[in-house]
């Protein structure tokens, strides 16, 4: 019967995939097995007693150095032993809690997470929060956050002696809070959730909320995902899903498979997306879409933009506006070929990436007038002044409207301050980036309830600038580049704004620059205000070139005598209150991280470089040899001091 159980076992061994460690382990215990009685071993046979016991006196006559073999094999052979049973957490992995979600997450890279985009995944559970609450209030139905049902009670309390004007109200028939499953409710669909982070938020904190699919195309995220799902409860709206998110979004391009909401956040561009989500959203369903692609986007490629977008990008001051004007067109001009529409309900460019969030509708009359929603962008390689030309016009005619091809250019072949050439850019979209009444509404949300979020002061910044904008006033100028190109100094922000409203003009900041001004004075108003502010502070002409864009604006008189005296009104709201519009670096080494594998880990190549090339502007190499390998920007003759 030994005889027979060693040959099992010899055969088990060269047919398991863990065989060498088995062997391993049957070699350290192969001297104590024999040893066991014959007593030992019928008692084994007729399984009197447990199983366990055998392995114990197995290893009661083992050596301690044998027993120290033993225990490291079983580690690396059965991962289930280092379970810890209360999360289901193996070795290698760490619980992450953000927002009321708690995910299992591997130490090693083999599915993608980023703790900085945590401001991009609260805002968007407050973007999805108003319009699951205004959907569902179409049906009778009031969605309540957490924190607003005491809220409400406490408004209802003090203004009990007030008359209630709510005649235009829709009847509330009944109540959902976030947790629970909505009938009536929103479908949601995360078409890259990795993780599944953000499905999981989504249920535990958005009301209204019918059910969830999360996707991904990576089997070990989808693993993680379901453990994840599983571990917060949410398995009763939540549901997993491994498939490529573009033909899972063109199989529910039929009315009754859409999605009410779809989100995209993928790792780099979402091109290749775009053109199924477009035809798998609801009629007047949410699209939100991440892009990760700045330098593309920015400027740093324009031809791979061009192919991506379906627009030229430029590397310009207004880049990060014109990026979110870049998706945004790319976006209308995808759905146009269905007879769909966007309406951007919101669009903010934040730390290393961009996020927009639009409505899409069906309308084919709507559609026509696309054409002139979008522009080409004229843009000056001297000063920088730029120039916005529509595509198409849209004539009102009685109670029809008449569409035609614009007419331009409205630039010369040089640039009339500086005499310079343009860079052409775009199509970009010239219409309103975001809904001002919507935008409102998440921020009294958010004001309300900022227990919500960790990033809600963030939140409350970006959203109170963003009230604030110029909706009409396409792309801005910031101060640092029309100073250094008159090589002046730069006035403060409160004089630009101070003389731009002396003469008339409205002028607000931008969300996605800090030292940028919007305004719809015409850029002959701005390089007079510059050249009133140089008399001010003089420059030193002489050693302008004659042919230097500072040399020809400052050789000119100024036509309006631009006045810097602060007026009250110049410094917005939001920059009053001190609010959070701009954070500082959240962690070292932040930024984008790197992809994500299967087989886990990073080049340690590109771990180095990453960490080397991270706030490189900032720091300075005292190093003097370092120093002379570089070439000087201007060679002068002999040798540099």
């Amino acid at each position: 019967m030994l005889v027979s159980r060693v040959f099992q076992l010899r055969l088990f061994v060269y047919r398991s995939p863990i065989g060498a460690q088995i062997a391993a382990r049957r070699a350290v215990w192969s001297e104590s097995f024999f040893r066991i009685s014959a007593q030992q071993i019928s008692t084994m046979e007729t399984g009197n007693e447990s199983q366990a016991e055998p392995q114990l006196t197995c290893r009661s006559n083992c050596s301690d150095d044998q027993l120290q073999k033993v225990n490291l094999l079983e580690a690396a052979s059965d991962p289930l032993q280092n379970r810890e049973t209360s999360l289901g957490i193996l070795n290698g992995e760490t619980v992450i809690n953000e927002g009321t979600a708690q995910i299992i997450f591997p130490d090693a890279n083999e599915v993608f997470y980023n703790p900085v985009q945590e401001f991009n995944r609260d805002l968007t559970c407050a973007v999805v929060t108003e319009f699951a609450r205004q959907r569902l209030l179409a049906k009778g139905i009031r969605a309540l956050v957490p924190g607003e049902h005491e809220r409400q009670k406490m408004v209802v309390s003090l203004a009990e002696g007030e008359p209630a004007e709510q005649e235009d109200a829709p009847v509330i028939q009944r109540t959902t809070s976030a947790g629970e499953k909505c009938e009536d409710g929103i479908r949601i669909l995360e078409g890259l959730a990795a993780s599944g982070l953000r499905s999981i938020r989504f249920a535990k904190e958005v009301p209204g909320i019918h059910s969830i699919v999360a996707n991904d195309f990576s089997s070990k995220a989808v693993q993680l995902m379901k453990r994840n799902i599983e571990l917060n409860g949410v398995e009763h709206m939540v549901t997993a899903s491994l498939s490529d998110a573009s033909m899972l979004l063109y199989e529910s391009k039929r009315k009754r498979d859409r999605f009410d909401v779809i989100d995209l956040d993928p790792y780099g561009s979402p091109s290749q997306f775009i053109d199924a989500a477009v035809q798998a959203v609801s009629e007047g369903g949410l699209l939100c879409v991440t892009c990760t692609d700045m330098a593309v986007m920015a400027g740093n490629s324009g031809e791979t933009c061009y192919s991506k977008y379906g627009a030229m990008s430029l590397k310009s001051k207004f880049c990060h506006e014109m990026a979110l004007r870049i998706i945004l067109h790319n976006l209308d001009l995808r759905a146009n070929c269905y007879q769909r529409y966007i309406v951007p309900v919101l669009s903010v460019s934040a730390d290393f990436y961009i996020r927009v969030f639009v409505q899409v509708f069906t309308g084919q009359a709507v559609v026509k007038a696309s054409a002139s929603k979008q522009a080409l962008v004229y843009n000056c390689v001297g000063c920088g002044s730029f120039h916005i030309q529509r595509m198409g016009k849209m004539i009102h005619n009685g109670k029809n409207y008449k569409y035609t091809a614009s007419t331009g250019p409205p630039v010369g072949e040089e640039c009339q301050h500086c005499g310079q050439r343009h860079q052409l850019g775009g199509p970009i979209w010239a219409e309103q980036i975001h809904d001002q009444d919507f935008t409102r509404k998440v921020l009294e949300s958010v004001e309300q309830t900022p227990q919500r979020f960790k990033t809600s002061d963030r939140i409350l910044g970006m959203l109170s600038m963003v009230t604030e904008e110029l909706p009409d006033c396409p792309l801005y100028h910031t101060m640092d580049h029309l100073s250094s190109v008159i090589h002046s100094s730069t006035p403060s922000l409160l004089q630009m704004r101070s003389a731009l409203l002396h003469a008339g003009y409205r002028v607000s900041l931008s969300h996605a620059c800090k030292n940028a001004v919007k305004t719809d004075a015409p850029h002959s108003v701005m390089w007079d205000i510059m050249r009133s502010w140089a008399k001010i502070h003089p420059v030193k002409r002489e050693k302008l070139s004659e042919s230097s864009p500072a040399f020809r604006i400052l050789s000119k008189e100024p036509v309006l005598q631009a006045c810097f005296d602060i007026r009250e009104d110049a410094n917005p709201k939001s920059r009053k209150q001190g609010l959070k519009r701009f954070q500082e670096n959240p962690e070292a080494n932040w930024g984008p991280k790197a992809r994500a594998k299967a087989s886990g880990g990073i080049h340690p190549c590109l771990e180095e470089k990453r960490k080397r090339l991270q706030n490189k502007r900032k720091q300075r190499n005292e190093d003097a040899e370092h120093r002379k390998q570089i070439l000087c920007k201007k060679p002068r003759e002999g040798k540099c001091t």
